[in-house]
């Protein structure tokens, strides 16, 4: 067998190794939480809850849906909880590999995605479910019961926190774009009026239809570009014109 065959079997083994660490870091913190998926869900619920009427609680209309629904629920609660050894594997396994800057940079934007891609879903529950159901609950007629279906409630719940959870990305992807040289700053600032357009363009299709909640989306967007794009100043990469600038003024033939 080729040394190259060899090296790449050593990958294939590391990568194993390095996926199954993590599935059994996630595992071990899922069967520990199952005790309290019940609890996990109400919480869950909490913003939704308080905007029905007092005395109506969540349907299930699936036979095994209170079993699958908590468990689905807790699990994702696992992964989060684990996402700190599911990041170290990642991270473990591909860093070998990268130059010494690349690590230096690598580093910052994985940390720096997982973290805002958790506030992106913390500002989600906090702020953000409260003022829809608030409006749905006003917007619905007085003749019915609003009686929400656990399964549909945790399948809106996980696209708005896939949602604000991407959106709050928007620095990192800025920050990429510029370090790969796609775009540079100038850039970005002259077609700053169309991501604002954009980012309500895509408000409007994820949110429900309400202005309130495709402010609370469009807005963080828009300021979290502006975020990308001071960030982005410090990876920048400088223009030839520039680069070449120091090394023209210093010449004595040239004075």
């Amino acid at each position: 067998m080729s040394e190259q065959s060899e090296t790449f079997i050593a990958h294939l083994v590391e990568l194993r190794d390095r996926l199954l660490r993590a599935i059994v870091a996630v595992v071990i913190v899922f069967v520990c939480l199952m005790p309290w998926a019940g609890s996990i869900y109400d919480l869950l619920a909490q913003p939704m809850m308080r905007t029905l009427p007092e005395g109506t609680h969540m349907i299930a209309t699936g036979v095994v849906t209170p079993f699958f629904v908590p468990v689905k629920v807790t699990m994702m609660v696992a992964f989060v909880l684990a996402l700190p050894v599911v990041l170290y594997q990642a991270w473990a396994f591909v860093a070998p590999g990268l130059y010494a800057h690349e690590r230096r940079l690598a580093l910052p934007l994985v940390l720096g995605s997982s973290v805002l891609f958790l506030l992106g879903m913390a500002f989600c529950y906090f702020f953000v479910f409260g003022t829809v159901f608030k409006f749905i609950a006003e917007f619905a007629p007085k003749s019915i019961v609003p009686a929400p279906d656990i399964e549909q409630y945790l399948s809106f719940v996980m696209s708005m926190f896939l949602a604000f959870g991407i959106t709050f990305e928007v620095p990192v992807a800025v920050i990429l774009l510029v370090k790969a040289g796609v775009v540079d700053i100038a850039k970005l600032k002259d077609v700053r009026p169309y991501v604002i357009v954009g980012a309500f363009i895509v408000a409007a299709v994820v949110t429900p239809p309400d202005v309130v909640s495709q402010f609370m989306l469009a807005v963080p967007m828009c300021l979290l570009y502006e975020l990308g794009i001071v960030l982005a100043r410090f990876v920048s990469r400088p223009s030839p014109g520039k680069a070449l600038e120091p090394l023209a003024s210093s010449d004595p033939d040239a004075q």
